[in-house]
């Protein structure tokens, strides 16, 4: 079992910044890719981005130049830094761990999830 915990979310004007942190316990962490999801209301569940094992990491096109995740093993925490809000990236922000899903959104485990608000 791996637990995740989401922090960081909250209000912030377009063209803002947050930084999301997701804090891992359970088995060895270092072992599990972990992917940000988010999810708006009425809208499905969508892929934001991914570090693998190896520290490899994975955007869309919607975030890509704007997000940038990272991994701290050490601490057994990944961070999503966003940059450059939009209102359009209003959502609740879940973290994922899976050892081998990368983009998709097949994870095993998944945090309570954080919400991000955008104003225009």
């Amino acid at each position: 079992q791996v637990q995740l915990r989401e922090s960081g979310g909250g209000l912030v004007q377009a063209g803002g910044s947050l930084r999301l942190s997701c804090l891992a316990s359970g088995r060895t962490f270092t072992n599990y890719n972990v992917g940000w999801f988010r999810q708006a209301p009425g809208k499905e569940r969508e892929f934001v981005a991914t570090i693998s094992r190896s520290g490899a990491t994975f955007y869309p096109y919607s975030v890509k130049g704007r997000f940038t995740i990272s991994r701290d093993n050490a601490e057994n925490t990944v961070y999503l830094q966003m940059n450059s809000l939009k209102p359009e990236d209003t959502a609740a922000y879940y973290c994922a761990a899976d050892a081998a899903t990368l983009t998709n959104i097949n994870y095993a485990y998944w945090g309570q999830g954080t919400q991000v608000t955008v104003s225009s």
